[in-house]
């Protein structure tokens, strides 16, 4: 790609990601709907101004997934997560088990090889947290007990359901499944995020004092990026996913004294090179696969209907598994179904690997869409709005008030940390 094609792609990718994120809030849905809904616009289903098999662009998106989980880190308040550590267990566990055996089944009932069923069934095992705690800000309801729920069990979800891409991905390599392979990759997931919140909070408050100290231009933000690059190729050089040491990042740095200043240094980062994510994913999607006309692609069109089915019950279903007195349950259900980002890795992975042909990634990807586009309705059905002042930002898509002042004084973005 010559440097001419690279700035057209980029203009084309955040025109799109603008203007179609514009028009979903206008109508009430969430931004990164639209930007996906744009990447079908400029991808290969559209105007074909991207390729999103390019390396120059399918890193750029892996860039963006990267800082959307650093930026979720940074959001999550551990200790609500622990108090409603109990109900977010049952509730991502139930979550894990009723997609995955529903997918599995709806590939051997169509006659799909074994690994191709056991991808299908994976694909719908995460919960998109950037998502569904964008809607629950937006309703003012992001620290009631139903969220902290919700929340907790989407990251739970999202850290098993990266453990059961590594062992598809080990089988699609040709690979074979043993107990030992699995608890392994259980360990390494889980015990990278342990150690990463044990080490890290002693380390970081030393990291952040001396960052403070020095003269150079956002010193506190280059910091912190780095940092967050350091965790994940950590967590990739041990055999787990760049998403879980960048997630790790956010987690440990949230828990810092200038938590909230990291916040919003690190916020038009991720305002640039996130919605690149969802663009690119969106236009991998190729509609042709799904023409109901067609008598082919109609079959993509129908798996992808039951998979849809099978995405939203089972976690729905899911919700019910808290426990506790007062929950809404169908609360907590509704606010489980949306995939986005995990989801779209899932479907990027077998698009790559060969897994999935170009017609069954548009089945799982129009299966990803079609959860994140009914949620936030969903929710609004079951949460009323509250007040404006009860509102709080929740993940990268939230603007970040730009004459905010921070602790020294300063206005924000301008200073010399």
């Amino acid at each position: 790609m010559s440097v001419a094609d690279f700035l057209l792609a980029l203009l084309a990718i955040f025109a799109a990601a603008k203007l179609f994120g514009e028009l979903a809030e206008r109508i009430g849905q969430p931004a990164v709907l639209g930007e996906m809904i744009g990447g079908i616009v400029i991808g290969v289903s559209g105007l074909r101004l991207i390729n999103p098999a390019d390396t120059t662009i399918h890193l750029l998106a892996e860039l963006g997934v990267i800082l959307l989980l650093f930026v979720i880190g940074l959001e999550t308040d551990i200790h609500a997560l622990f108090a409603a550590a109990r109900s977010s267990v049952a509730v991502a566990l139930v979550g894990i088990a009723l997609p995955f055996l529903g997918g599995y089944f709806v590939g051997k009932a169509l006659g799909m090889t074994e690994l191709v069923s056991v991808f299908l069934g994976a694909a719908l095992t995460a919960t998109s947290v950037g998502i569904t705690a964008r809607v629950l800000s937006d309703l003012g309801h992001l620290h009631t007990a139903e969220s902290n729920v919700i929340l907790g069990a989407a990251v739970l979800d999202d850290i098993i359901g990266l453990i059961i891409l590594s062992v598809v991905g080990g089988l699609a390599a040709g690979g074979r499944i043993s107990v030992a392979a699995v608890a392994w990759v259980t360990a390494v997931a889980f015990g990278f995020v342990i150690a990463a919140l044990g080490i890290g909070s002693l380390l970081t408050p030393v990291l952040i004092r001396a960052v403070g100290r020095l003269r150079v231009s956002r010193a506190l933000f280059f910091g912190c990026i780095m940092f967050a690059f350091l965790c994940a190729w950590l967590a990739a050089a041990v055999g787990s996913a760049l998403i879980i040491g960048a997630f790790a990042a956010g987690l440990v740095l949230a828990r810092t004294e200038r938590a909230k200043e990291i916040k919003r240094e690190v916020h038009d980062a991720a305002q640039m090179f996130v919605p690149i994510f969802f663009v690119v994913v969106g236009a991998a999607v190729d509609l042709k696969t799904l023409n109901p006309l067609n008598a082919v692609s109609r079959r993509f069109l129908l798996i992808g209907l039951a998979l849809t089915a099978v995405a939203i019950g089972g976690k729905f279903l899911a919700g019910y598994a808290a426990s506790g007195r007062g929950l809404r349950k169908s609360v907590i259900g509704a606010g489980m179904v949306p995939r986005g980002e995990v989801g779209f890795i899932f479907a990027q992975m077998g698009l790559t690997t060969g897994i999935l042909s170009a017609g069954l990634y548009s089945s799982v990807a129009m299966m990803v869409i079609a959860t994140t586009f009914v949620t936030p309705p969903l929710l609004r059905a079951l949460l009323p709005a509250r007040d404006s002042d009860e509102i709080c930002d929740a993940n990268y898509a939230t603007d970040a008030p730009s004459d905010e002042v921070d602790e020294s004084g300063s206005p924000n973005g301008d200073d010399r940390r």
